[in-house]
């Protein structure tokens, strides 16, 4: 009876030699960028104290949280009453201690709080790692991703605010990828719950308004109307949400609308500076316009969001965050204000991999291999292999003396460009045959110059 073939969970992957190229060609490249900027590398564990995570990231965060069971008898102290669909917060708290994180930003925000003595503030922090989220897998939706974060804590300028639209912009530049990037305000959408007397459903409001380019906005109204706001407050807040015009445009449009609005008014000023600053820098490649229909529904979020759309293929967003001010402070750090944005790297890949905008060269495994005629030939070609590794160049031994056509079969399925032929007459004379497997041309190089021809 034939066994199963084993598998991976839904929602997670498998990535081959070819595709790990192509992801690590889109890190080494985001990498790249941040260190420019300044920042620096860290890495947190995959799984968190779950009493760190819960709580952080609103109701339905909390509902897409992975939960670690604990270790032994991890149904002691539970009681049957506990074992209810009511109760499924307070009993995964019981028989869970640990969870797997949902993002990078909290994680940060405790190791901030944890080494606050150990670190220098303004601190500007990179970090590329796994996360994972029980979401329901679908295109461009996975239950374990990498996300790549690049934060900047202990500083309220919001010149922070436009140095990360210039890393999104030179990141998206060198991937190839045409983009826009979008921004709000959460000043502006507690004043529109404020100018509309929806305060108390603050995020209700920017959880259902952030689904909009999702389900439309008739099913954004639908979703408001569950939640308890007012049919009145939701005609109120058609205008805005869809608001047209350049970004100045509407700005101005919102300055009168909320007028009434202190902290809506403080962050129309906040979105007015960072405009009229990313005007002075120039060579900006891309778009960056004013979106309020943007809310991004994590709570954590305090001033200026941001989220960026593929121009040329339909996809969610492929990367964003914002300003958070009162994160660590959930961890008794008071009064630290940070910012930063978040690089899905999978959905990036799905992009660049659809539109073909990966190098081919990435595909190469080795730059040259040499041929193996057996063991003497294989001790002639070891130390020329060393001096080429040595200088940078990648290159390989067939390691078995096998059929020429087999050896070059091999070569051709790596991408590899140049076999090195190297027979007993090649080695009285001190001479290596290389033959280019794009143009089929051959050529004899001698051993003391093989290092200058590739």
């Amino acid at each position: 009876m034939a066994s199963n073939k084993p598998s991976i969970p839904k929602g997670t992957r498998d990535f081959s030699p070819a595709e790990m190229a192509k992801r690590n060609h889109i890190f080494d490249i985001i990498k790249s960028v941040f260190r420019t900027y300044g920042y620096q590398p860290i890495e947190t564990p995959a799984m968190e104290n779950l009493s760190t995570l819960l709580g952080k990231y609103g109701d339905e965060g909390d509902k897409l949280l992975f939960k670690i069971l604990n270790s032994g008898d991890f149904t002691k102290g539970v009681q049957p009453t506990d074992v209810s669909a009511e109760n499924a917060n307070a009993l995964s708290t019981k028989i869970c201690e640990k969870g797997l994180r949902y993002d990078l930003t909290v994680p940060f925000a405790r190791f901030v709080v944890q080494y606050q003595n150990d670190i220098t503030f303004p601190f500007k922090r990179y970090q590329i790692q796994p996360v994972w989220r029980a979401d329901r897998p679908q295109k461009g939706r996975y239950r374990e991703f990498y996300q790549c974060d690049v934060d900047v804590i202990g500083s309220n300028s919001l010149l922070n605010e436009v140095e990360l639209v210039l890393i999104i912009d030179e990141v998206f530049h060198k991937l190839g990828v045409s983009t826009t990037i979008k921004i709000n305000n959460r000043k502006i959408l507690s004043g529109m719950a404020e100018v509309v007397g929806e305060t108390e459903r603050l995020i209700d409001i920017t959880v259902a308004i952030d689904k909009i380019d999702k389900i439309g906005i008739e099913a954004v109204n639908s979703e408001l109307a569950e939640k308890g706001v007012s049919q009145a407050a939701i005609e109120q807040l058609q205008p805005i949400i869809q608001l047209q015009g350049t970004n100045a445009e509407k700005l101005e449009i919102l300055s009168q609308s909320l007028a009434t609005s202190e902290i809506g008014l403080k962050g129309i000023e906040e979105m007015r500076t960072i405009f009229s600053t990313l005007e002075t820098v120039s060579g900006l490649t891309t778009t960056v316009e004013l979106d309020l229909s943007l809310a991004r529904g994590l709570n954590y979020y305090t001033g200026a969001i941001f989220e960026v759309k593929a121009n040329d293929m339909e996809m969610g967003s492929i990367c964003g965050g914002g300003r958070y001010d009162d994160l660590t402070g959930i961890f008794g750090l008071k009064n630290v204000s940070g910012v930063g944005v978040s690089f899905g790297a999978d959905r990036i890949y799905d992009v660049m991999h659809h539109l073909s905008l990966f190098p081919e060269s990435l595909l190469a495994s080795s730059q040259v291999m040499f041929a193996n005629f057996g063991d003497s030939e294989a001790a002639f070609c070891l130390p020329i292999i060393q001096q080429l590794r040595s200088a940078g160049i990648s290159a390989e031994l067939y390691p078995d003396a096998a059929k020429m056509k087999k050896q070059f079969d091999y070569a051709n399925r790596k991408n590899i460009q140049y076999v090195a032929i190297v027979g007993e007459a090649e080695m009285q004379k001190g001479e290596v045959s290389i033959k280019n497997m794009t143009t089929g041309n051959q050529q004899i190089v001698k051993v003391s110059e093989i290092q200058n021809y590739f």
